[in-house]
C-alpha cells in the first residue's frame, strides 16, 4: 500500500477559505477508482510552522498513485487549489 500525504498552507487562511479547500479535497472521495482511502483535516493548533490543511490518501500501488495524479478529478482539484494555496508539501511512502 502507498500512503500519500499533502500539507497545504493557504494564502489567506480565513475560515471560509479553509473550508473551501477542505471541500475541494474531500470532494474527490468516490470519484477516483484508484483512491482507496481519503482523509482531509483542518489544522487545530496554529503556530508559525503550521500548515492549514492536511490530506492523507492511500493507494494499492505506485501505479495507482500515478493514475490518481493524472485523473481529471484530481487535476481539476489541483487547478482550483492553485489560487488558494501559498505552499504545498508532500510525502509518499510504502506501508506493509
Amino acid at each position: 500500500m502507498i500512503t500519500h500525504i499533502v500539507l497545504f498552507k493557504l494564502l489567506h487562511p480565513s475560515p471560509e477559505r479553509v473550508e473551501e479547500g477542505r471541500k475541494l479535497l474531500a470532494g474527490m472521495a468516490g470519484k477516483i477508482p484508484q483512491l482507496r482511502h481519503l482523509e482531509v483535516g483542518v489544522n487545530m493548533v496554529h503556530t508559525d510552522r503550521s500548515y492549514d490543511l492536511a490530506m492523507l490518501a492511500r493507494f494499492d500501488s505506485l501505479e495507482d498513485l500515478q493514475a490518481y495524479q493524472n485523473h481529471p478529478v484530481h487535476v481539476d482539484v489541483v487547478c482550483s487549489l492553485q489560487s488558494l494555496r501559498q505552499a504545498a508539501i508532500a510525502v509518499d511512502y510504502e506501508t506493509p
